[in-house]
């Protein structure tokens, strides 16, 4: 997977499988208020669209990605980050949970977990911090 930020400062992921063959893309759109994203197949036509909570910040609840057809109405599935407790919010690990169909072409089960990885990237890593001098 390699990460690049797109045209206006947005983050866009280029999953590949083996090395060098493009399976997609996952884009991400601005918006105000949540996490938007497209999940596109190697020609950079949109396929499926990823919505964020408006908050991934939320403590003792979990935030849950919803995976959804491009017009918005039918649920493919959804990232979810899982909520562990106040102890595991301090620890250096994430838990997700990714639902799609059994019959979803291979690709884009593929592509859903990049979407999960650029999702974890964006939202729930810190930085390591830095030493002054």
């Amino acid at each position: 997977m390699e990460e690049d930020s797109g045209e206006g400062g947005n983050r866009n992921l280029e999953v590949q499988c083996p090395p060098g063959v493009t399976l997609g893309f996952v884009a991400e759109h601005w918006n105000l208020c949540r996490a938007v994203y497209s999940i596109q197949n190697e020609k950079k036509e949109n396929m499926m669209r990823v919505r964020g909570p408006c908050s991934t910040y939320g403590c003792g609840s979990d935030s849950v990605f919803e995976v959804k057809s491009l017009d918005g109405v039918s649920n493919i599935g959804s990232i979810i980050r899982k909520w562990n407790g106040l102890l595991s919010a301090m620890a250096d690990a994430d838990h997700f949970d990714i639902h799609f169909p059994l019959d979803l072409d291979v690709k884009m089960k593929a592509m859903i977990f990049g979407a999960c990885f650029l999702i974890d990237f964006m939202y729930f890593e810190r930085s390591p911090p830095q030493r002054s001098r």
